[in-house]
């Protein structure tokens, strides 16, 4: 049994709803509900009744719904007294940080980073948005790293975090180039379906392309073949020649400049513009402040 399930049978006791807790959770409805399904393999018992909307509970679920709540919170105390109680690693920061970045972003500025502050010693553990948010929430990392979009802010309490900007990362249509160096396929109004490699819905990319799509004056025709939450593995598709892709500018730097992809759009045309940003915990808040993530964080303000 694993705790992330008592999380989203918590989330889904709240919203009622199997695609709102899926979004909320940051993974497709599908995904979602197996979890819940696999839980109530573990309980022996259906938790939840379908035949109802909005969803509810059946009995059993409501008491699991009860001993889920007391059983997280105990983990949650049992993980802040282990961490008050570490002695060492005070001098590691931890960083919290989406896969896409993890891949991207991170790699480089890590390295610029240790140039100017080379006392720098870090762990990263790379998760989903939504994980990696809990990660910050619950005290389990000194800095979340994340993109920001209006369309899709991070909904972290300014009175307890604080944040930094870091940069800004484009995502924009990229294909395979063909013989002559032009896209196999072109992000353009008109014309046959185009096969698009998408982001799983429910993943933060997934919206952020809804939101360029939403943004052309005429939607283009296009058709999904192909679904994964990583970029990397868009990237990959892409490569092969499956079809066009949305990814991150910095994703595809070294393929771009070997001629392997091509932009398959005319510059500023089907692309958006995003915020990374750093955010930590206010140390007057904070349950376990560091003094190396301290001095970093006031290194990166200068």
């Amino acid at each position: 049994m694993e705790t992330k399930w008592l999380e989203d049978f918590v989330s889904l006791a709240e919203t009622r709803s199997f695609s709102r807790s899926a979004q909320l959770r940051h993974v497709t409805q599908p995904a979602f509900s197996r979890r819940i399904q696999a839980l109530e393999a573990w309980a022996g018992v259906d938790l939840v009744d379908r035949s109802s909307y909005p969803t509810r509970l059946t009995p059993a679920g409501e008491t699991l719904h009860a001993q889920s709540l007391e059983i997280l919170s105990a983990l949650q105390s049992a993980r802040n007294l282990m961490r008050a109680h570490r002695a060492s690693g005070q001098d590691v920061i931890e960083f919290a940080v989406p896969h896409t970045l993890a891949f991207t972003f991170f790699p480089q500025w890590l390295m610029g980073l240790r140039e100017r502050f080379p006392q720098l010693k870090s762990r990263l553990n790379a998760l989903n948005v939504h994980d990696a948010m809990l990660r910050l929430t619950e005290g389990g990392c000194d800095l979340l790293i994340a993109f920001h979009h209006a369309s899709l802010p991070l909904q972290l309490s300014p009175d307890r975090y604080e944040m930094l900007s870091l940069g800004h990362e484009t995502l924009a249509a990229y294909a395979k180039a063909d013989a002559n160096g032009h896209p196999m396929f072109r992000l353009a109004a008109g014309g046959p379906a185009v096969p698009l490699l998408a982001y799983a819905a429910g993943a933060y990319m997934s919206h952020m392309v809804d939101q360029i799509i939403r943004q052309m004056a005429v939607p283009p025709p296009l058709e999904t073949t192909y679904e994964t939450d990583m970029a990397e593995g868009l990237k990959a598709m892409a490569l092969a020649g499956h079809g066009l892709a949305f990814l991150p500018s910095s994703l595809v730097r070294q393929e771009l400049k070997a001629g392997r992809l091509v932009p398959a759009s005319p510059p500023g045309v089907g692309e958006l513009t995003m915020e990374i940003r750093a955010y930590r915990e206010r140390p007057e808040l904070s349950r376990h402040p560091k003094a190396a993530a301290q001095a970093l964080w006031d290194f990166l303000k200068q």
